[in-house]
């Protein structure tokens, strides 16, 4: 029976339909192929553009001087083990790898690092010294037992500026590690490495199979290379694309770099851990995290520790999880063993051994963050922020580690000790200090507050307080610039004063003690600090000089030309009195204040170098007889205390400083190598009840006795002439005439005048002193002595 019309229909449809689906189909499917030929086409030119422009960002590291050690060198065990602690050395009772320590007794041995200092490689070695009464008397080689004349030993890493991510990482060249590094990641992570073509079907495959019969992810098919694409470009999510897109990238890197270059990248890249905000990547910085030292001095047991960390660094983390790092390192040192990169003994010995990993990781963030505030300042002025963060520089810089703990430990120390003299609240009471080395400016140390290791308001360069007296030194170098004028010994008068303003009132200056005293020789109204005097000499020497005066010392800053500016009433910040006294304690030599010695790529060549720069701006005559003032300032002026604190053969120089109701106490004063600046405050700017001397002269004088400084001897001057005088009356006389003493004048400035003397060794004709007088005069030839001759 035929078809009806309307049965045969459908069928006809069907039959013109089908071709047309075919035939659609093809299309969609020649589409997709062209499409994701193109996606294919486009990853892998992404992944080997990326590849060729990656840019692993490095964070600059900043480190302290080196310490070089040397026979005669000043140093005391306790400072000795607190700046190699500070230098991640380990103490051991045998050192068998560089960065571990001995010691017995004053004794010590050390295994130093190898390191890439600014002008060349120093390699490991393994040294001997000795240290008796706050000295080193022995320094020998342990391998040939010879004496050494000098030791450089790595400097301490003492922070870094890490890029916005927050990655730590250390570069390593695959071609400058040890070839077991490669050959043990390889072993556990990539045995085929160097036989695919970036991808495993078949690994992937049989992973898959595992994963799907555990009913979780217990086995990865991933290649080293695909994992290296995961953490370079992609996310960690875990998607079918996620795997496609990962495999199409691996397999396009393969085709485009060298096995090497990708394996280098690897090393450099993988996450080995995390250390509160800051991430450890690569084996480079985990090798420094883990065990304090470079990865070219792994064991091969820390090799297989750091191995084991690439299956899950926070699940096998050494510090957390002892135990779990301990089987998963000695799995790690089977495969070793197995793939015979060491040799059975060595692996069975290894595995019976602790894991050794520091006790505390390297801080992320740095101990001493006002001097890196100083450090970032200065860099800034010539680089990029985003450059200090990702370029990998290394800056070397003039940190010296034992000052600066001394300088923490007086703030400390005295603070206290203040406080509880005082009846103050504990923390009331705040301190500044910066110490440079005088002959460099080099800046060794700076405390920006009572919490030196706290971030926050850095006092030494950001407070800004009135100075008082520091300002009188550069008065009275003033007067003494004109010698045809002023010597040390002429007369000032220190009677009292009235000064008209602006305002058409007057002010009348005071001394300290609400005294005057007459005429007084000019070195005496500085010592004694002696406002009144001070004020009529700056008046008569004007304003404008005393200010010029200022400005040649190194202080840039414009003052406002009032009379009350001579008695310190201007702020300023103790880095700008550090540098006003520095071109002081380098005999007029300015130098402006160095806190950098070099700025280094990461493959060493130098970017930057910053080299001591002088500039003579004040003749040394004027400043040795200053100098010589500033040391009566310590012997029976201001600072006298000072002598209760510190030998006298110090010859320290140096001037106290006082604000109006005691506000700010300051003391700044330098030895033969060291000058330090000190403020102590309250942060409210409420009165303190503290003298210069009763408050920063204390901190500096505990400073002081902490280090280890020569004494102040200043270098004289050709044209300088000493001079027996009387001190009464300034003429030359016999040293048979009694009260004489012996003062330096510029050539050319020495009285003129000749006393005679009496048989009695008074001066013929000359007056008398009164008793009152004779009590309020200083007994000149006990100070003198030590000073002036």
């Amino acid at each position: 029976m035929k078809p009806t019309e309307s049965q045969s229909t459908p069928v006809r449809r069907s039959k013109k339909i089908l071709p047309w689906i075919i035939r659609l189909s093809g299309v969609g499917f020649l589409i997709f192929l062209i499409l994701l030929g193109v996606y294919v086409f486009f990853l892998g030119n992404l992944a080997k553009e990326k590849f060729a422009s990656q840019k692993w960002e490095l964070p600059a590291r900043i480190y302290a001087r080196p310490l070089e050690l040397y026979p005669g060198l000043g140093l005391d065990a306790a400072g000795l083990m607190k700046e190699l602690d500070l230098m991640q050395y380990r103490q051991v009772d045998r050192i068998d790898f560089s960065g571990s320590l001995s010691r017995s007794g004053n004794t010590f041995t050390l295994f130093s690092r190898s390191f890439s200092f600014e002008d060349g490689r120093t390699p490991a070695q393994k040294i001997r010294l000795t240290l008796q009464n706050g000295r080193v008397t022995s320094l020998r080689d342990m391998e040939t037992h010879e004496p050494l004349s000098l030791v450089r030993l790595d400097p301490a890493h003492i922070g870094s500026f890490y890029p916005t991510h927050n990655q730590d990482r250390l570069w390593v060249k695959i071609t400058e590690v040890s070839p077991l590094l490669p050959q043990t990641i390889l072993a556990v992570e990539d045995q085929h490495f160097y036989d695919h073509l970036g991808v495993r079907p078949l690994a992937i495959l049989r992973a898959l199979i595992v994963n799907i019969k555990e009913g979780r992810t217990v086995q990865g098919g991933s290649t080293l290379t695909q994992q290296l694409v995961k953490n370079l470009f992609l996310t960690r999510s875990r998607t079918l694309k996620r795997k496609f897109d990962e495999a199409i990238m691996a397999l396009s890197l393969e085709w485009s770099y060298k096995k090497e270059q990708i394996l280098e990248a690897y090393l450099n890249e993988v996450y080995m851990g995390q250390d509160g905000k800051r991430a450890i990547h690569g084996f480079g910085m985990a090798a420094r995290f883990y065990f304090g030292r470079s990865l070219n001095d792994l064991r091969p047991r820390e090799i297989a520790l750091l191995a084991g960390l690439l299956k899950g660094p926070s699940y096998y983390d050494p510090r957390r999880h002892p135990q779990r790092a301990l089987q998963r390192r000695n799995t790690i040192l089977t495969v070793m063993e197995q793939e015979k990169l060491i040799l059975p003994g060595e692996a069975e010995t290894a595995r019976k051994s602790p894991l050794n990993v520091t006790p505390d990781p390297p801080p992320g963030t740095t101990r001493f963050p006002a001097f890196m505030d100083l450090v970032k300042r200065r860099l800034l002025e010539e680089y990029p922020e985003e450059e200090l963060r990702s370029e990998g520089l290394r800056i070397f810089t003039t940190f010296d580690p034992q000052i600066q703990f001394a300088a923490e430990s007086a703030v400390t120390d005295r603070l206290d000790a203040i406080e509880r003299r005082q009846g103050f609240p504990s923390g009331e009471l705040e301190a500044s200090v910066i110490i440079t080395a005088t002959g460099s400016n080099e800046v060794l140390g700076l405390v920006g507050g009572r919490k030196s290791e706290e971030r926050g308001f850095n006092r030494a360069l950001d407070a800004r307080r009135s100075i008082g007296s520091l300002i009188k030194p550069a008065v009275y170098l003033t007067a003494l610039r004109s010698p045809t004028t002023y010597t040390l010994i002429s007369p000032l008068d220190d009677g009292p004063i009235r000064v008209k303003n602006r305002r058409n009132d007057y002010w009348t200056p005071q001394n300290y003690d609400l005294q005057h005293h007459g005429m007084v020789p000019l070195y005496r109204a500085l010592a004694h600090s002696y406002n009144v005097a001070t004020v009529r000499l700056g008046l008569e020497l004007g304003l404008e000089n005393v200010f010029n005066t200022v400005h040649d010392l190194g202080v840039k800053k414009e003052f406002e030309p009032f009379p009350s500016a001579l008695l310190g009433t201007m702020s300023m910040s103790v880095l700008e009195v550090v540098q006003m006294y520095q071109t002081i304690a380098s005999s007029g030599f300015y130098s402006p204040v160095r806190a950098i010695h070099g700025v280094y790529k990461p493959d060493g060549s130098a970017l930057q170098r910053y080299p001591l720069t002088v500039n003579q701006n004040i003749d040394p005559d004027a400043v040795y007889l200053l100098t010589k003032a500033l040391q009566a300032v310590v012997v029976e002026g201001t600072a006298d205390s000072l002598k209760r604190i510190l030998p006298l053969k110090l010859g320290v120089a140096g001037k106290t400083g006082t604000t109006d109701d005691l506000r700010d106490s300051w003391f700044a004063g330098f030895t033969g190598n060291h000058l330090a600046v000190v403020w102590v405050g309250r942060d409210d700017n409420r009165p303190t009840g503290l003298t210069g001397a009763s408050g920063a002269l204390q901190l500096w004088g505990n400073l002081f006795s902490k280090i280890s400084t020569a004494p102040l001897n200043p270098t004289e001057p050709e044209n300088i002439n000493w001079v027996v005088v009387d001190p009464v009356t300034g003429y030359q006389a016999d040293r048979s005439c009694s009260g004489t003493v012996a003062i330096p004048f510029i050539d050319g400035s020495e009285p003129e005048k000749m006393m005679v003397c009496g048989r009695d060794g008074r001066p013929d004709g000359a007056p008398i002193p009164s008793r009152k007088e004779k009590g309020s005069k200083p007994n000149f030839m006990d100070w003198v002595k030590g000073i002036f001759q």
